[in-house]
């Protein structure tokens, strides 16, 4: 049988105007925003105007470690979404927006997959609404207004060595990762060590996905550090007089983006921190918003439930004071023949002993899920090369766990292939069983946080954290930042640092190589092993097959 392409099924999407699908919600137009007639923000004034109203409950749907087998969170994320409205509930979804560098880099676009997409697929993976670009350009202000500052006479005694602002862009660009700026001479002004990282990791993101208004905003982006005197005493952006401007380019952008699933069910797209560098969820006001309007929310974490998940418990819902009524964590049968040992190109046979081995993983997340007091749910993400007997394998394990695994097919049948899914959702959800704990008080130290995090989410034995590290964590919380929560940055492929040791390992080091304080967003990011703020390209990049044909349609971005 013969499947169309993500991108070939997106195109024959029988979709309505945004300001239907607004409607749906209780949106009046005049409160929509359009970009073009498939997209529109959300007015600040209508937002403000729902926050009086009971909230929906809220689903979160994570995942296993990624493979090169793949696991499709985002799909199942959709998917779930059409279903619960196919069984009759009121739902919709919220996710993030995709970068620019992982699409043109090896990662490819973020909005689901067969018939479980949100479209319009193209511009949602390219420049959307321009909120990345508007994200790129208030961190660019501040940058270029700190080293205009220094040049102008330094009023605020700025330790040229110790600007801790980096640049940022959002593509993949290794060369920039370490640079040196201000060369040419004296009208350049002062020669000195800077830096790039991929918009995504900037705190301008973090801060426009955890802030709930605009006066909140700006208020969080001038409390950012930006850099440090001589006698290390921080320097904040409104210091420099950078947030009200910043606040003005991110005006637009901090408003939600409406869009649609195949299925025309409503969709927030809002925000997109990675989570292997930052907190990798979407937008706090995307999120809160939508459980005004739907009975049910399906939001996604980024990457496996030891970086996303994991964030989404402890930051994102600690910060906006929500709490899931269920996890989703994403499996499929290839992803546990690859933990299990099983090379990609065997992936196609039957395999029920690796299946067995590999889900190990899956069971390591289940139990962590679970720690933080919400119950569980497993959705197999179905692939036609699945067998009855490998399903079995899963469903027997999970059952072993304390939790129940549903086949889901969404990805070729839509919301008919996840609808019971769908039910078993609602069932655990209107149990009423959660009782949602972070992992940690705010009371703990930032290295007690960190070494909570690496022992009881990782199962690392020790956490090496060299001493001038300990001393700055120490001095940030004599400053006053001790109840901050903890944004580990680390590879997504492994519990581990090391990106190749899949399962569930035990036994092993987590070693913190920097620590960075983002003030304004509110947390302390612990760099783990060799894991980078700006990701570099792959041998061959997907931007090598990324064209437009005859037709001026684009080919090669799915």
């Amino acid at each position: 049988m013969a499947y169309k392409s993500d991108i070939e099924i997106a195109r024959e999407a029988q979709k309505k105007p945004i300001q239907e699908i607004g409607n749906r919600l209780g949106i009046p137009a005049e409160h929509l925003l359009p970009y073009g007639h498939d997209k529109a923000k959300v007015s600040q004034a209508f937002i403000d105007g729902v926050q009086d109203r009971p909230n929906g409950r809220l689903v979160l749907v994570t995942a296993i470690n990624p493979t090169p087998a793949g696991e499709g969170k985002t799909t199942t994320t959709v998917g779930l979404g059409d279903g619960l409205n196919a069984i009759g509930k009121n739902a919709m979804v919220c996710i993030r927006e995709a970068s620019l560098g992982p699409n043109f880099g090896m990662k490819g676009g973020a909005a689901g997959g067969g018939r479980a997409q949100v479209v319009p697929m193209e511009d949602m993976n390219l420049h959307f609404t321009g909120d990345f670009h508007a994200i790129t350009a208030a961190h660019s202000l501040l940058a270029a207004m700190i080293d205009n500052h220094i040049y102008w006479g330094n009023e605020l005694d700025i330790d040229i060595r110790r600007v801790a602002w980096r640049r940022v862009v959002d593509m993949n660009d290794r060369a920039l990762r370490q640079v040196t700026l201000s060369l040419g001479g004296v009208a350049n002004g002062f020669p000195r060590e800077g830096g790039f990282d991929i918009t995504v990791a900037s705190e301008v993101m973090a801060i426009l996905c955890l802030a709930k208004t605009l006066r909140d905003l700006e208020e969080r982006l001038g409390a950012m550090i930006v850099a440090y005197r001589r006698d290390k005493s921080p320097v904040y952006c409104r210091d420099i007089g950078a947030e009200g401007a910043m606040t003005v380019l991110l005006k637009d952008a901090m408003q939600p983006n409406l869009v649609q699933t195949l299925e025309n069910n409503p969709a927030f797209v809002h925000g997109g921190p990675f989570a292997n560098i930052a907190h990798g969820c979407n937008s706090v006001i995307a999120t809160t918003t939508a459980l005004k309007l739907c009975d049910y929310v399906v939001t996604e974490a980024g990457f496996g439930a030891d970086l996303g998940a994991e964030k989404f418990m402890n930051i994102k819902c600690r910060k906006a004071g929500l709490a899931p009524s269920v996890v989703v964590v994403v499996a499929t049968v290839r992803a546990m023949k690859m933990n299990g040992g099983v090379a990609k190109a065997d992936l196609g046979a039957e395999n029920v002993e690796a299946v067995k081995a590999g889900c190990a993983n899956l069971g390591r997340h289940i139990e962590n899920v679970k720690g933080f007091g919400v119950p569980v749910v497993v959705a197999i993400n179905h692939f036609v090369t699945d067998t009855d007997a490998e399903v079995a394998a899963i469903k027997d394990f999970v059952a072993s766990k304390g939790a129940e695994a549903v086949l889901s097919r969404h990805w070729e049948l839509g919301s008919e292939g996840s609808a019971d899914l769908a039910r078993k959702v609602v069932e655990v959800a209107e149990k009423g069983e959660a009782e949602f704990r972070t992992l940690y008080s705010d009371e703990m130290g930032l290295a007690e946080k960190i070494e909570t995090i690496a022992r009881r989410i990782y199962r690392a034995e020790t956490v090496t954290i060299p001493a001038p590290i300990r001393a700055q964590l120490k001095a940030w919380e004599a400053q006053g930042y001790g109840s901050l929560p903890v944004c580990m940055a680390k590879t997504q492929y492994s519990f581990t640092t090391d990106p190749h040791r899949r399962g569930a390992p035990e036994g092993f080091d987590i070693p913190v190589r920097e620590v960075r304080i983002s003030a304004g967003a509110g947390f302390v990011v612990a760099i783990c092993g060799e894991i980078m703020t700006m990701p570099g390209l792959p041998k061959a990049p997907a931007a090598q097959n990324i064209r437009l044909n005859s037709e001026g349609q684009i080919e090669g971005l799915f």
